[in-house]
């Protein structure tokens, strides 16, 4: 199986761990760290370390897209670029002792037109080139995409006979539910925006997800970060945790969780607790490290249609 994934506006990601951040002050970092970065890369880069086949199709400008894609390719994943005009964008993010991270993240390069068109055409093409099983598109636009940029890509990938998952927010994720996208991926905050108003509950977000498929998606499967994850799809209403005994980071983890998901079929509750598994072994892991099988938490994962409607939702800010 291949799971093909887009990122319209990925980077490099860039860390820097100091001793202390100070306003104004020189500081020097003890360690840096360059990994390739994006919501749809990190889905590539956790399918593959699943033992899947991917391709990961995306844009690249200047020397930063080289190195991305040299970065990509160091780790085995076959990249279908773009080539655009404007550098790859770079964020920074400088991490205190204690965990506090501060992220700077670059706005990326303006697309024109005619890059836009290319972008979309390479998604068809190497869909149909790889037989993909499912196409995840992810992340947040870039200048110059209209918001209706996501729509046009689900409609074009339907007309291919190719499943479709989607993970963004605000105005883009609105404008693509009308073309019944068979997966969106919000996490509670994204869920709580679309629907323009406050999740305080489990049962909210069953009932902001259930509303989603109203508007067009299929499925729903909603990260509500410590609080578990929640799958709403036309098998039924699922709710999975899974015990997690230290964070290390959450970068990815969503993403994680997204191509666990694809992998395990992509409908009903063991696409779910495999999505659970993921993100609660990625949480686990340093940086943006994305799980293999043996980090995997498949054992402690509980996926229940038990769902704990009163439940409080935590991280919903």
């Amino acid at each position: 199986m291949t799971i093909l994934t887009v990122t319209p506006n990925p980077s490099l990601d860039r860390t820097y761990e100091v001793p202390g951040l100070d306003r104004g002050a020189v500081l020097r970092a003890d360690t840096d760290r360059v990994e390739p970065g994006g919501k749809g890369v990190n889905v590539s880069r956790a399918v593959y370390a699943a033992g899947l086949r991917t391709v990961a199709v995306l844009p690249l400008g200047g020397p930063e897209g080289e190195q991305l894609r040299t970065l990509l390719q160091d780790e085995s994943i076959r990249v279908a670029g773009v080539r655009v005009a404007g550098p790859t964008r770079v964020n920074v993010s400088v991490v205190e002792p204690e965990g506090t991270v501060t992220k700077l993240n670059a706005p990326g390069p303006e697309l024109t037109r005619d890059e836009s068109e290319e972008l979309l055409e390479a998604v068809r093409g190497e869909a149909a080139r790889h037989a993909a099983r499912w196409v995840a598109c992810c992340g947040s636009l870039p200048r110059g995409l209209p918001q209706h940029w996501y729509a046009g890509l689900v409609a074009r990938v339907h007309r291919a006979g190719v499943r479709i998952a989607l993970d963004t927010s605000g105005p883009a994720l609105r404008a693509a539910l009308g073309e019944r996208p068979d997966i969106v991926k919000p996490n509670a905050l994204e869920l709580a925006e679309t629907v323009e108003r406050p999740l305080l509950t489990v049962g909210d977000a069953v009932k902001a997800a259930e509303e989603l498929r109203q508007l067009g998606a299929r499925g729903v499967l909603a990260s509500l970060g410590a609080d578990g994850q929640l799958l709403v799809d036309s098998t039924g209403t699922y709710f999975g945790h899974a015990p997690v005994t230290s964070v290390r980071s959450t970068v990815g983890a969503g993403d994680a969780s997204l191509a666990g998901f694809l992998a395990g079929g992509g409908a009903g509750p063991d696409a779910l607790a495999a999505a659970v598994a993921h993100g609660a072994a990625a949480v686990q892991l340093p940086g943006s490290q994305m799980p293999r099988p043996g980090d995997l938490v498949g054992s402690a994962v509980a996926v229940t249609t038990d769902v704990p409607l009163d439940r409080p939702l935590r991280d919903t800010t």
